[in-house]
């Protein structure tokens, strides 16, 4: 993957959008603890109708700026324009924060009382009056995480994904137009990964707007429509999922022969720095684990868009050579990431002049 100009291409500065539309944006925030520096001149801009991700490895930054976001903490330098004005302004931080429901780290509950009265507890703790509209707001959030069977069991006898949905629902209580989720997945098994997953498209289906953070990419790709990806509190990337996917896209191909894999890669590699301006150069890559293996054991990988399998197929056939496989291959957001930044890569080996990697490794 050509990771510079795909990366290169990246807008980080937000696209301009009519204010009606932003739920959030930062302009150049900055938060410092003394000589290190968690965040740093970061730019986001959350649209109404998103599930947007935060993402990055622990340390990136993440909780640091969500915090900033909810006036937990102030930011060193920079601003922070929420529902509709800055929070820097303290009435109307106030008066936004009313619409915004959050989970930062791990909820906490008693655990010998019920998700019900634990909910009740939480809604007395935030100033709503006990009563008939605080109780449906109790059960409608209930509903809303799908925890309405099991509201009378104490939260002790809970799995860890509807732990993790109660905290939602505690977040949900004051009916939020914007909700922000840290690491809603965090420790949680398969099961509930799936269950915190769904709820999250539940929310978004429903017109809230989700801001949620996490190291665990490929999860979050499940449900995000728009990330921001951070490293060491700087902001690497920001877009629509399928934009920044798109350049990791690529079409496999394997032969029927070992020889055949560098004829065909000299024949494409010639078509790149020719007319092929779509092609933007072949290596090649070992198949991903459960994919069929070509003798020789090396697929050869064209960076180029899907659409174009059938122009790189006429290309080599015209030099009659003949693809035994040909599949499209597109990312995730895991492994964009770590070619963004350079951690990993698949394993690949650099083209040979004369001769096919070996079976045990590249030439």
């Amino acid at each position: 993957m050509d990771t510079q100009s795909s990366s290169a291409a990246l807008s980080l500065a937000p696209p301009s959008t009519t204010g009606s539309d932003i739920v959030l944006r930062t302009v150049g925030l900055t938060k410092d603890y003394g000589r290190l520096r968690a965040v740093s001149d970061l730019a986001l801009e959350v649209r109404r109708g998103d599930v947007f991700g935060l993402l990055g490895p622990n340390g990136s930054g993440k909780t640091t700026t969500l915090r900033m976001i909810l006036g937990l903490i102030f930011p060193s330098a920079g601003e922070i324009e929420l529902l509709g004005g800055h929070i820097s302004d303290t009435a109307h931080r106030r008066a936004a924060l009313r619409h915004v429901g959050a989970i930062v780290e791990q909820p906490a509950f008693y655990p010998y009382l019920t998700a019900r009265e634990n909910l009740r507890g939480v809604a007395t703790f935030a100033g709503m009056a006990r009563g008939a509209e605080t109780s449906k707001r109790i059960d409608d959030a209930l509903a809303q995480v799908g925890l309405t069977p099991r509201a009378n069991d104490a939260y002790k006898k809970y799995s860890l994904g509807m732990k993790q949905r109660l905290g939602i629902a505690a977040a949900l209580l004051s009916n939020p137009e914007f909700i922000v989720l840290d690491e809603p997945t965090n420790g949680l098994d398969p099961a509930g990964l799936v269950e915190v997953r769904d709820l999250i498209g539940r929310l978004a289906r429903g017109g809230t707007t989700v801001l949620l953070s996490s190291h665990l990419l490929y999860e979050v790709q499940q449900v995000c429509t728009r990330v921001a990806i951070l490293k060491s509190g700087v902001l690497l990337a920001q877009g629509e999922v399928s934009t920044l996917l798109s350049a990791t896209t690529a079409v496999l191909l394997g032969f029927k022969t070992p020889e055949q894999l560098p004829q065909a890669a000299g024949i494409l590699a010639q078509a790149s720095g020719n007319d092929a301006s779509w092609l933007k150069g072949v290596q090649y890559v070992m198949p991903e684990p459960g994919a069929w293996t070509p003798p020789g054991g090396w697929l050869l990988q064209a960076n180029a868009p899907i659409e174009y399998a059938a122009e790189i197929n006429a290309l080599l056939g015209a030099q009659g050579i003949y693809a035994a496989e040909v599949r499209g291959y597109e990312g995730n957001l895991e492994q964009y990431f770590l070619a963004l930044t350079g951690s990993s890569a698949p394993a690949q080996a650099p083209l040979p002049a004369a001769s096919a990697p070996a079976q045990g490794g590249p030439a």
